[in-house]
C-alpha cells in the first residue's frame, strides 16, 4: 500500500469516486458508479474491491483521475481509458480499432465452454480482441483454437492478446487473417471442427446505437447491411461446412433477430437443436444449434 508523504493532503478514493459518479450520472451514463470506480482503481493501481482500503489520491493522481473522468463524460469508452476490458476470467487489451467485448458475449462463450470437451477443435469467427477464442483456451484444457479476423486495425489487438495469454500459460491460439464469409478460410478443417462460435457485426444500418459505440467502436464491427444479417447469413453456411456431425454452433445477433436467426438456421438444413437465448436484460441475443448427424436426423427444439 502506498504510504502518504508527511504533510501531504490526500483526497480519499471513495470521496473522489462519489464526485465522479455524480458528474457521470449528470451526463446520462448508466454505469456511472462502476466507471468511476474502474478509473479510480486504474489510477491508484489497485483492484476495484480495495478502493476503500488504500490511501487517498495525491494531487497529481487526483488530477489524472479528474482528466479521465472528463474524457469518460465526453463519451470515450472506459475500456479505452484504462486500456483493457474484462471478459470472463481475462483482462484483454483494447483500444481504438477493435470492438470492446461486452458482458452479453460472455453468455455465449459460457454456453459453449460448458459443452466443449478437452482437446476439441474450436473456431472463433470474427475474432476481434480475441475474447471468445481466448476464453475457450483459458477454460478448456488442450483446446485447439483458431480465431479468424480480417480488419487490419483489429488484428494487432488480437495478436497482442493472444501473445499475452500464451505468456500467462494458456494454450496458445492460432490467429488467422481472413474474411469469415470466404469459403476458403480454414477450408482444410471442413467437417472436422467441434465448435464454431461467432460474435459478428449485426446491427442493421440506420439503427441508433449508444454514443460510445457510434463514436469509438469500428463501424464494420457493429453494422452489417440494411437488415443486420449481411455477415450472419454466410457465417451460418461457413459454420455448417466447418463443423463435424454433432458439432455445436453459437452466433450472437441483434435483439430484433430472435426469430430471424433461428429461421435462417432451419432454412440452411444442416442444423438441429436450434435455440435462441436471452441476454442479461432479457433480450434475445444469441442462437445455438448442433450440426446434423445425417439425412433425416433433423429435429428442432426452440425456446
Amino acid at each position: 500500500m502506498e504510504q502518504p508523504a508527511e504533510g501531504t493532503d490526500r483526497t480519499r478514493p471513495l470521496q473522489a469516486v462519489t464526485g465522479a459518479t455524480n458528474l457521470l450520472s449528470r451526463v446520462g451514463l448508466p454505469s456511472a458508479r462502476v466507471d468511476a470506480e474502474i478509473l479510480a482503481a486504474h489510477v491508484l493501481g489497485v483492484p476495484r474491491g480495495r478502493l476503500a482500503l488504500v490511501d487517498g489520491f495525491t494531487g497529481e493522481r487526483l488530477a489524472e483521475f479528474d482528466a479521465l473522468v472528463a474524457r469518460r463524460a465526453a463519451g470515450e469508452p472506459v475500456q479505452h481509458l484504462v486500456g483493457s476490458a474484462g471478459f470472463r476470467h481475462l483482462e484483454l487489451a483494447v483500444g481504438p480499432g477493435v470492438f470492446v467485448p461486452r458482458p452479453e458475449t460472455e453468455l455465449l462463450a459460457g454456453w459453449a465452454i460448458t459443452l466443449i470437451s478437452p482437446g476439441s477443435t474450436v473456431v472463433d469467427l470474427c475474432g476481434g480482441s480475441g475474447a471468445i477464442a481466448l476464453a475457450v483456451a483459458n477454460e478448456v484444457p488442450g483446446a485447439l483454437v483458431y480465431a479468424v479476423e480480417r480488419a487490419p486495425a483489429a488484428l494487432p489487438w488480437l495478436r497482442r492478446n493472444a501473445e499475452e495469454r500464451a505468456r500467462a500459460g494458456d494454450t496458445p491460439i492460432h490467429v488467422v487473417e481472413g474474411d469469415v464469409t470466404d469459403p476458403a478460410v480454414l477450408a482444410e478443417f471442413d467437417g472436422r471442427v467441434d465448435a464454431v462460435l461467432c460474435n459478428p457485426p449485426y446491427v442493421p444500418a440506420g439503427v441508433a446505437v449508444p454514443a460510445d459505440v457510434a463514436d469509438h467502436d469500428p463501424r464494420d464491427a457493429v453494422f452489417a447491411g440494411e437488415d443486420g444479417l449481411a455477415v450472419i447469413r454466410p457465417v451460418i453456411a461457413r459454420a455448417a461446412a466447418l463443423l463435424r456431425p454433432g458439432g455445436i454452433f453459437a452466433v450472437e445477433h441483434d435483439d430484433s433477430h430472435g426469430m430471424v436467426v433461428p429461421a435462417l438456421l432451419r432454412a440452411d438444413g444442416h442444423f438441429t437443436d436450434i435455440e435462441d437465448h436471452r441476454d442479461l436484460a432479457g433480450r434475445w441475443r444469441y442462437a445455438t444449434a448442433t450440426r446434423t448427424r445425417g439425412v433425416g436426423s433433423e429435429h428442432r427444439r426452440e425456446r
